[in-house]
């Protein structure tokens, strides 16, 4: 009986030994679990895309799994971040952000400015504004922040004249001045393009000209430029908003990789706003 003593006890030790390196294994193999973040960010188009995947790997080193989630029209990406079905979106300015809110119920929240979508009237028929004839039909964005938008970039060249208000949006309404009578048809966002060769002249961003071969600089009867609060932006809800994988997400998405992209690539339609 004495023989067998000292032989329980080494097997208790060795026991013991292996129940300690399997917690240990255990409790390591939970801790990178724990580490390996992933961050799931709706989205549209180029640039935005490519601006996204330029962030990835940069995100990869920072222990953040970037899932880029492409959508396919511009309500989704709000609903899916509302609804906490992704973490943040990239493909909108602020005043739609603030649209989708009050419409909503939202608590979504800018993050950061990136670039300029170089906004333009483009005419398939006429080389200048001035040469767009009285009674024409000009199509525009139909969500209110756009059609503010639109208004707004038209004044700025003297095409119109909008009146003086409280209110948060420019409409139809607010228009004082329209020398030319021109006629505003208002038309879904994803339908200007198609536009084009339906009305004298439409309203749009590079992203919905780009297709059609047109750009800002060659094309544009005239232009927006950076003086605005339209960049398109960062966004995620109030709740993560302040969250470190969100703020690591702004950093790479404002790095000079990416300015140096889209200065590269995009110069004349993506203008960087950091």
């Amino acid at each position: 009986m004495r023989k067998l003593l000292p032989l329980l006890s080494v097997l208790v030790l060795v026991l013991s030994a292996c129940g300690t390196a399997e917690e240990e294994e255990t409790t390591e193999s939970q801790e990178g679990e724990a580490e390996e973040i992933t961050l799931e960010v709706a989205t549209l188009i180029p640039p935005m895309t490519e601006i996204l995947e330029l962030a990835q790997s940069q995100l990869e080193e920072d222990g953040i799994n970037l899932d880029i989630v492409v959508l396919g029209d511009n309500v989704q990406p709000n609903d899916a971040l509302h609804n906490e079905e992704v973490d943040a979106n990239f493909f909108q300015h602020v005043p739609f952000m603030e649209e989708y809110n009050l419409n909503n119920d939202g608590e979504l929240t800018p993050i950061e400015s990136i670039y300029f979508a170089n906004y333009g009237v483009y005419a398939e028929e006429y080389e200048q504004m001035e040469d767009i004839p009285e009674g024409a039909t000009i199509a525009i964005a139909n969500d209110i922040s756009n059609i503010d938008r639109s208004l707004q970039l038209l004044e700025q060249h003297g095409v119109i004249e909008l009146e003086d208000t409280d209110e948060r949006y420019y409409t139809q309404t607010h228009i004082a001045e329209n020398p030319n009578d021109y006629n505003f048809e208002e038309v879904d966002l994803l339908m200007l393009a198609r536009m084009y060769d339906d009305a004298d002249a439409v309203v749009m961003t590079p992203a919905y000209a780009e297709p059609l071969g047109l750009t800002p600089a060659a094309d544009g009867l005239i232009t927006e430029g950076t003086e605005n609060e339209f960049a398109i932006t960062l966004v995620a809800r109030e709740d993560n908003a302040d969250s470190e994988p969100i703020q690591k997400l702004k950093e790479a998405m404002m790095s000079d990789e990416v300015r140096q992209f889209l200065e590269d690539n995009y110069s004349e339609t993506a203008i960087p706003a950091f």
